[in-house]
C-alpha cells in the first residue's frame, strides 16, 4: 500500500495545542500509511477511500481515538473495538491514551484499516435497526398524542432524527428532566430540525 500525502487543509489539527497532539501525529501517520486520503470532515481528519469514509481521529477528555465507520462488520481479532453507547449502531471506535500505546498497536491498527477497505470496497452493509425498533419515552409519547401538529412533524423527521430525540430524552433519569427536554425542543421538531441542527 502506497503511503499517501497530507492535506494542508487537515494541518491545523496536527499544530493546535492539544492534549493529545503527539498521539494525533502518531494516528495521522499509521493511517497515511495505508494509501488513504486525508480530508477534514466535522472538524477532525477523516480518512476515505474514494466518496467512503474510512476511519477518523477524534479526542476527548480522557482519550483520543480511531472512529472506524463500519467498525461492526470488523473482525476485532484483537478485541480492541469499543462501541461507544449501546444506542451506536454501526461505527466502533479503538481509544488511545499514549503515543507508546499506538506505536505498538501500529501493526494491529494497519491490518483494521486495511480489513475497513476491504469491507468498504465489498460493499457490505449493516442491517439497522428501525426506528419503531427503539422505545419511545413516555414524556415524548404523551407530548406527540397531545398534540397533533407536533406529531406529524414528528413522523416527518428523518429516522436518524427521531432516534436522536428518543435517545437524547430517554437518557434523563428523571419524569420531569424527561418533560422538560421535550418541551425544549419542541419547537426544533415543529420547524423539522434535527436536535444537533
Amino acid at each position: 500500500m502506497a503511503k499517501s500525502e497530507t492535506n494542508p487543509k487537515v494541518d491545523w489539527f496536527f499544530t493546535k495545542d492539544s492534549k493529545w497532539q503527539a498521539e494525533y501525529s502518531k494516528l495521522r501517520t499509521v493511517a497515511l500509511d495505508c494509501g488513504l486520503t486525508e480530508e477534514l470532515k466535522w472538524g477532525n481528519p477523516c480518512y476515505t477511500l474514494g466518496d467512503k469514509n474510512i476511519v477518523l481521529i477524534h479526542g476527548f477528555k480522557e482519550y483520543c481515538a480511531y472512529l472506524f465507520f463500519k467498525g461492526a462488520l470488523l473482525k476485532d481479532a484483537k478485541g480492541i473495538l469499543i462501541q461507544q453507547t449501546p444506542n451506536v449502531q454501526v461505527p466502533r471506535q479503538i481509544r488511545f491514551t499514549s503515543v507508546a500505546q499506538i506505536r505498538k498497536l501500529a501493526p494491529t491498527l494497519k491490518a483494521y484499516i486495511k480489513e475497513a477497505i476491504e469491507v468498504e470496497k465489498a460493499g457490505v452493509k449493516v442491517e439497522l435497526k428501525k426506528t419503531s425498533e427503539y422505545k419511545m419515552p413516555e414524556e415524548l409519547q404523551n407530548a406527540l398524542e397531545e398534540n397533533a401538529a407536533l406529531k406529524k412533524a414528528f413522523h416527518a423527521l428523518t429516522p436518524g432524527r427521531q432516534r436522536g430525540y428518543m435517545y437524547y430524552i430517554s437518557q434523563a433519569k428523571q419524569s420531569k428532566t424527561r418533560s422538560e427536554r421535550v418541551a425544549k425542543y419542541t419547537k426544533h421538531i415543529l420547524n423539522g430540525k434535527g436536535i444537533d441542527d
